[in-house]
């Protein structure tokens, strides 16, 4: 109680101090409350407890309790018996799985009902000129095999080995079918091969036919020259591309100018030459590598002058731009006049242009290659 009694005594003397201060001190400014210094706890604690001494006044901080957690997976997983019972169940997984995929390939693999047992098991489609025999040599040695260890991309290649064969595909139907589609190539020209005639595709294959059957198609095309078996696919194929483009050309008024060709030499890429039938006899033409059809115009603007003028007349160069070279057969008379036999003209002009041609355009009107040309 003498304690107790203290505290008054102590709050009148501080009280008496603050009215002291606040005599001798100048009153300051009031600090906001927001801007107030909050004392810290530590500070509050310590002046509180200041002149205590009994020491079980003093709050103690609460005991923690341990909590008893259940079973983690996570945490069991990261244990040494975890990790070995984990890899065990990985290997226990792969071994059913390969179980499995064993057990399947064992069924597909003696299962009888997925043998080919005879060559009616394969269909073919779209075949017209290759026979059937034919594509079935290439399945020989699948006719009892299980359906699923025949090498498919295999037979599609062997099947477009066959020169009529432009594309095929061959797909399993369950459960022991094969099916086999085929794209045929397309004829666009004969070609001439020593003493006979074959076909040919736009891409220059060669496309052997029995002779019955080739005529029974009554195909319509021009004799192609300068497609030779033995040349790499490329080359045949590049000559076949002017080919299609001269082809092209000509027929692009919608006169079917190609209907009067009888052949087209397509050896040399920088001049097409076509064999013309004209009044008993073949004309040679020489179109150069572009302007077809004014050139092919051209021809048969003049060609009536040029036979009344020239009875054996026998090739015309049209690669000039404002002239053209006329070739008579070897041992004719190019005219009844024997001065103008023995100096043929190295021109012939259009009866149009009245005016003589200099040679310095003929010179720049030359095609690059241009050969020695001779009368007779």
């Amino acid at each position: 109680m003498a304690k107790l009694s203290a505290f008054p005594s102590r709050a009148a003397a501080l009280d008496e101090d603050g009215q002291l201060d606040d005599y001798l001190r100048p009153e300051e400014a009031s600090t906001p409350r927001s801007r107030r210094k909050i004392p810290r706890v530590d500070e509050a604690f310590a002046d509180t407890f200041a002149d205590t001494d009994d020491v079980s006044a003093l709050p103690r901080p609460r005991r923690r309790v341990p909590v008893r957690k259940g079973f983690s997976v996570a945490a069991f997983a990261r244990t040494r018996a975890g990790r070995i019972m984990a890899a065990a169940l990985g290997l226990a997984v792969l071994g059913a799985i390969a179980a499995a995929l064993f057990a399947f390939h064992y069924f597909l693999d003696t299962d009888p009902r997925f043998l080919i047992d005879s060559s009616a098991s394969i269909q073919i489609q779209g075949n017209s000129e290759v026979t059937r025999p034919e594509l079935l040599s290439v399945f020989g040695s699948d006719i009892g095999r299980n359906i699923f260890f025949v090498p498919l991309a295999e037979r599609r290649a062997a099947l477009e080995q066959l020169p009529w064969v432009e594309h095929a595909t061959v797909m399993r139907i369950l459960p022991d079918q094969l099916r086999v589609a085929i794209t045929e190539r397309t004829p666009v020209a004969f070609v001439r091969l020593g003493n006979h005639i074959e076909l040919t595709d736009a891409h220059g294959v060669i496309l052997t036919m029995p002779p019955a059957t080739l005529a029974a198609m009554h195909y319509s095309f021009p004799v192609v020259t300068g497609i030779n078996p033995g040349d790499p696919a490329s080359i045949r194929a590049a000559r076949m591309k002017i080919y299609q483009q001269f082809i092209a050309a000509i027929n692009s008024g919608g006169e079917r100018l190609s209907e009067e060709l009888s052949e087209v030499d397509i050896s040399d890429p920088e001049d097409v030459r076509a064999l013309v039938p004209a009044a008993g006899s073949d004309i040679l033409l020489h179109f150069g590598d572009d302007d077809f059809l004014a050139r092919f115009h051209n021809y048969q603007a003049h060609l009536a002058e040029w036979r009344q003028q020239y009875p054996n007349l026998a090739a015309v160069d049209l690669r000039y731009e404002r002239q053209v070279v006329l070739k008579m057969a070897d041992g004719t008379v190019p005219g009844d006049n024997s001065q103008q036999a023995a100096n043929p003209p190295a021109a012939i002009k259009p009866k149009a242009a009245a005016a003589p041609v200099h040679h310095a355009r003929a010179a720049q009107a030359a095609p690059r290659h241009h050969p020695t040309r001779k009368h007779a």
